[in-house]
């Protein structure tokens, strides 16, 4: 149990990536460059699964979109793949599920039938920063177009990064860091995944989160208090030269994703017509992710895009109806529904293009999605 409870488990996890790829000379080195600039399309996508294993023949274009908004770089969070139990949050970490969901992720990205998931680790291990090509396809497969560079699972909370095979060469630094805000507030079934790299001479980092739910105002404290406690613990290493950001808003940019859980604080039935009549911009006065970044406390400085869709939470299985809102099933537990799952970005040099959501019924959550163009710095030699 020590080694349960201990801080290296989820405070503090942190590896830098030399496993994957060798680190590039430092940037300090690059006073006899030039630079330019590039723009750059980044697809950032969140999805709680609610603890359901996907389908083999899951549809994962509806989210994508890869046919009529191809990106360079997809990000991808998920929160609940698996179940929150007492077995998941305390037990040895199961990575086949997260294995399935990067099987139909490289699938749809390169347009192939998913492959079946590598057997081997099916239980815990240290889990490795890898190349998703020596891990789930088989040996031998060629002409992808996009590449895993990176992926993380801490207890139902999985990050996994593509990006488009040529810029592979391009992403240096990369490194995770993982906090624990649930249990105890120390263990992973709330809290973060934090990766951060380089592409070519900017510095990124997202974060998956799933913050603490409920839906009274000490459930809004605890998630601002879980929010705060993500940025003052996830600290990445500064690099040999002690020349790269180490706080997460310290990078060029930056981009958090998740089920951040704030609700609409209204009452239920108020909040249920308003729905109904779909009257999103009064709802949207109400809902305290916006009062946040709009009072400047614990997200001081983040931004988010105009909310044009439905409430992503909380919908009946497999139905385009919200949990307690019809008259044939009234649910004992009441969820009012609320935008749960969010896409926020901090600093300059992003602009989104593209907020909304897809309509998966998987689970009780809608998955949601941004496109983001992102300037990038390049170095050249000067002639």
């Amino acid at each position: 149990m020590r080694k349960i409870f201990s801080s290296d488990n989820f405070k503090g996890e942190n590896q830098n990536s030399s496993e994957a790829k060798k680190e590039s000379p430092s940037l300090n080195q690059a006073s006899a460059r030039c630079f330019y600039h590039q723009t750059k399309k980044i697809f950032v996508g969140s999805w709680n699964i609610g603890g359901i294993t996907p389908p083999k023949n899951l549809d994962m274009e509806d989210w994508l979109d890869t046919q009529n908004n191809s990106a360079d770089i997809y990000v991808l969070g998920f929160q609940e793949i698996v179940p929150l139990n007492a077995a998941n949050v305390l037990g040895p970490q199961n990575r086949k599920v997260s294995m399935k969901w990067n099987s139909l992720i490289g699938a749809a990205l390169n347009n192939r039938t998913p492959t079946k998931v590598v057997e081997e680790n099916k239980t815990a291990e240290p889990q490795k920063i890898y190349p998703l090509k020596e891990h789930i396809y088989a040996e031998g497969e060629h002409g992808q177009d996009f590449q895993c560079i990176i992926s993380r699972q801490m207890v139902g909370m999985f990050i996994t990064i593509w990006v488009r095979c040529d810029l592979y060469q391009t992403i240096r630094h990369l490194s995770i860091l993982s906090v624990g805000c649930g249990i105890m507030g120390c263990l992973g079934n709330k809290g973060s995944i934090s990766i951060r790299f380089y592409l070519h001479e900017t510095s990124f980092c997202f974060i998956c989160s799933h913050l603490a739910s409920g839906g009274k105002e000490v459930d809004r404290r605890h998630r601002n208090v879980n929010a705060a406690h993500i940025l003052s613990r996830t600290i990445f290493p500064s690099g040999p030269l002690h020349d790269m950001p180490q706080k997460i808003i310290d990078h060029d940019r930056v981009v958090w994703l998740g089920d951040l859980n704030y609700r609409i604080y209204m009452p239920d039935s108020t909040t249920k017509s308003l729905i109904k009549r779909g009257e999103w911009e009064t709802l949207l006065k109400h809902d305290q992710l916006k009062m946040e970044l709009t009072e400047g406390h614990v997200f001081q400085g983040w931004h988010e895009g105009a909310i044009e869709f439905p409430p992503t939470y909380k919908y009946r299985l497999n139905s385009v109806d919200y949990l307690g809102c019809d008259q044939q099933h009234v649910s004992r537990k009441r969820r009012s529904p609320a935008w749960c799952d969010r896409i926020i970005w901090f600093g300059k040099g992003m602009k989104q293009i593209q907020y909304n959501r897809s309509e998966s019924k998987l689970s009780d959550h809608r998955p949601v999605r941004a496109m983001f163009t992102a300037d990038i710095r390049v170095a050249g030699t000067c002639k």
